[in-house]
């Protein structure tokens, strides 16, 4: 998913029917970021060649046996234990059944009436007010492979199924029906997702497949509750997407019942282009799955020393430091909600503050220069030849009137494309402040003689001026004058 942070979430533009509530729960797959599969030695790295990253394993070729990754498992652990979920000690690998291309054995292995974990939530902030989304379980799974429908090879419906895929190691992250508008499951599907990558268990790109989302979606009658029929929504892949079918299903079901129809329990395709779901298939019950234990897996058993060397390790998590960053550091709920959204940023943030102080500073440049210029390159600040400490020595030059804001910014592009130290730099390039008084005296009578006018004005009372005056002092220095000592020297002249 493309969207980002997870506190900044846009004003409702969503407005429920009269009389009607929805009831939504989702359905999440985080693919783990392990280096082999679920089950097998394969590698599972996006990008390699179709159907190059397999094994015997992989594809259920007779005689083969599953081998849990322990990685994994730690992974999801670690998961479970940050969202305040229950772990129990002893849990099942089930065999699901069903019969589709992506399937190669005929069944996936995941975990059913007995998951590795129960309970949890999944905090959140919407319109500025916090609150926490309750989880039913979370439990291990390996994924399918990946079709591809390509038209394009004969002329007519043509699909490739790519087994590299198939075995990877992921966790379904499953809500509880406490989601009540489109809004709502867009700010939770955020903060599941920064939390995941805070954790390190997943990148959570959507694009690569590492972050899927199935909503469940029913509407009642204000007040009552018995819930009502629900359809799945299938092919999600963006917040927006998410918000955008949610609304749309709900529309669709309030219109139907309101017309004397009946919603049908059913997987729907969702098509943002045409801003449709179409039906694929009638909703499959747990019995149509036919699960039984796997028998060539032993129940999984997790033991305290494990959990509490995890539950030592873990990191504070988004929403806490973004209370910190507002008490502790005296920022904006809207700078912290920006620092805190890519663990990277927050790490580079607090680094720099350790050795400068003044949050606020720190917190500019980290926005306006830092942000900008990563999006710009089209890379991660782990990406960047820049440091806590590059930062740091600019603005103590600019604090020490040896170079301008302006130029710095000029300093810090140029630092952040080859990590040189921004001393180096402005030296290169001709960007220390024009500090000396009899220099800028000069520039200054060069203004005031060639603005008359203004002077004149200024004179009589006009004093706001002066920043006029500054202004074109500045210009023609090349914006290297010294501010502070600039404004005295002028003022001094214009009195």
């Amino acid at each position: 998913m493309t969207d980002s942070n997870p506190s900044v979430t846009p004003k409702h533009a969503f407005r429920m029917p009269k009389g009607w509530e929805a009831v939504i729960g989702l359905e999440v797959h985080a693919q783990l970021k392990t280096e082999s599969k679920l089950f097998s030695s394969a590698p599972h790295a996006f990008g390699a060649a179709p159907n190059t990253q397999t094994t015997e394993v992989d594809v259920g070729l007779p005689g083969v046996l599953p081998v849990l990754n322990e990685k994994a498992v730690e992974l999801a652990l670690r998961l479970a234990l940050a969202l305040g979920a229950k772990v129990q000690p002893v849990s099942i690998f089930a065999r699901k059944h069903y019969f589709y291309p992506d399937l190669p054995k005929g069944y996936q292995i995941s975990q059913y009436e007995e998951p590795y974990c129960t309970d949890g939530a999944v905090p959140i902030e919407l319109d500025g007010e916090a609150r926490a989304i309750p989880l039913t379980r979370i439990h291990m799974e390996e994924d399918a492979a990946k079709n591809i429908h390509d038209d394009a090879v004969t002329g007519g419906g043509v699909t490739h199924v790519d087994l590299n895929r198939a075995g990877a190691p992921l966790v379904e992250i499953v809500s509880t029906p406490n989601i009540h508008s489109p809004e709502e499951a867009g700010a939770y599907l955020r903060s599941l997702r920064q939390i995941l990558r805070y954790l390190e268990v997943s990148d959570a790109d959507m694009e690569k497949g590492q972050f899927r989302c199935d909503a469940n979606v029913s509407v009642r009658r204000a007040g009552d509750v018995k819930l009502g029929t629900r359809t799945e929504l299938k092919n999600l892949n963006s917040f927006r997407f998410v918000e955008r079918a949610i609304a749309s299903e709900i529309r669709r079901q309030v219109e139907l019942v309101e017309g004397g129809g009946k919603v049908l329990q059913q997987t729907l395709h969702w098509d943002d282009r045409s801003g449709t779901a179409t039906p694929m298939r009638t909703k499959e019950q747990a019995d149509d799955y036919r699960y039984f234990p796997d028998p060539d897996l032993p129940p999984l058993r997790v033991e305290p020393a494990l959990l509490e060397r995890i539950r030592g390790s873990l990191p504070e998590l988004p929403h806490v430091r973004r209370a910190r960053y507002v008490e502790s550091f005296g920022l904006p709920s809207y700078d912290a909600a920006v620092l805190t959204e890519d663990r990277d940023v927050s790490a580079f943030f607090e680094a720099a503050v350790r050795l400068y102080g003044q949050p606020k500073t720190v917190s500019n440049w980290i926005m306006r220069d830092l942000l900008a210029t990563t999006t710009e390159a089209g890379k991660g600040l782990s990406e960047l030849p820049l440091t806590p400490e590059h930062l740091v020595e600019l603005l103590k030059l600019v604090d020490a009137g040896r170079t301008t804001a302006g130029s710095a910014r000029e300093v810090f592009a140029q630092m952040a494309k080859t990590g040189e130290r921004p001393e180096a730099i402005m030296r290169a390039r001709g960007l220390e402040a024009v500090s000396d008084s009899g220099e800028l005296e000069r520039l200054a009578r060069t203004v005031i003689d060639a603005n008359a006018a203004q002077v004149a004005k200024y004179r009589a009372g006009e004093t706001k001026l002066l920043n006029f005056f500054v202004g074109q002092v500045m210009k023609a220095s090349g914006g290297k004058a010294d501010p502070a000592a600039l404004r005295e020297i002028m003022t001094r002249l214009l009195g």
